[in-house]
């Protein structure tokens, strides 16, 4: 393809202006780019499958048996990391229309979305401090299991990124202010709380822009985003 292009572009550069030529030489070079991640993604393609020895995991069958089924998607997740099967995943932990499900300790005695809408009731709140303590675990043995697994002379930690967030700061009152976050891996600087509160509050989209600077992507936007995340400095 770029052959064929450079061909036609290099008579062509020979009749144009200054401004021209830079735009065609941009041109050119959009071309080159395109051409070199086409090739990549047909490596990708005929890629063979990894073999793992892991076990083909249960899906549970009951809609309580929530927890049972994140700890298995995580699982999942830890084993196409490990494997290269994907460079990136997401996972929506859907509450808005999840129903009562099983906490050890404790009778949850509604859904999800009908419990973060407490009104400051005891029951209520004591039911949702139970079901985030277990998401919490979950997440914490996804994160150990991924520093036990070595990639590259690291751990597979070091070279992923964990975010971890809610679309809500109080989802009692919907507000979507002092949004709890989560992120671990990526080399970035950790054990600590960063807090923006008030003035000092600023897009949620900059950290996104640390996170794909984190990458390589040479990127200083993204949707809303004023600059980087301060205070997150790679270690």
């Amino acid at each position: 393809m770029l052959d064929s292009v450079a061909g036609h572009a290099g008579s062509l550069e020979r009749e144009l202006g200054k401004e021209d030529r830079a735009r065609l030489d941009q041109y050119v070079t959009g071309v080159r780019e395109l051409e070199r991640r086409m090739v990549l993604a047909q490596a990708w393609e005929r890629k063979p499958k990894p073999v793992t020895k892991e076990k083909e995991p249960v899906d549970p069958d009951s809609s309580r048996a929530y927890l049972q089924k994140t700890r298995l998607m995580y699982n999942l997740a830890r084993l196409a990391f490990e494997t290269d099967s994907t460079r990136l995943i997401t996972l929506f932990l859907d509450s808005s229309n999840s129903p009562a499900i099983d906490v050890e300790g404790i009778e949850i005695t509604d859904g999800y979305h009908n419990l973060s809408h407490h009104g400051r009731n005891e029951s209520k709140l004591a039911q949702l401090a139970a079901i985030d303590r277990w998401h919490m675990r979950l997440l914490a043995e996804l994160l150990t299991k991924l520093r036990a697994a070595s990639e590259g002379g690291a751990t597979l930690l070091d070279r992923s990124m964990v975010l971890y967030g809610s679309n809500f700061g109080d989802a009692n009152k919907h507000t979507t202010n002092d949004l709890p976050v989560l992120l671990a891996g990526g080399g970035f600087r950790h054990g600590q709380h960063l807090a923006f509160p008030g003035e000092r509050n600023y897009p949620l989209p900059n950290l996104f822009v640390s996170m794909l600077q984190g990458m390589g992507i040479e990127a200083d936007k993204f949707a809303s985003a004023t600059g980087t995340m301060r205070g997150l400095e790679l270690a």
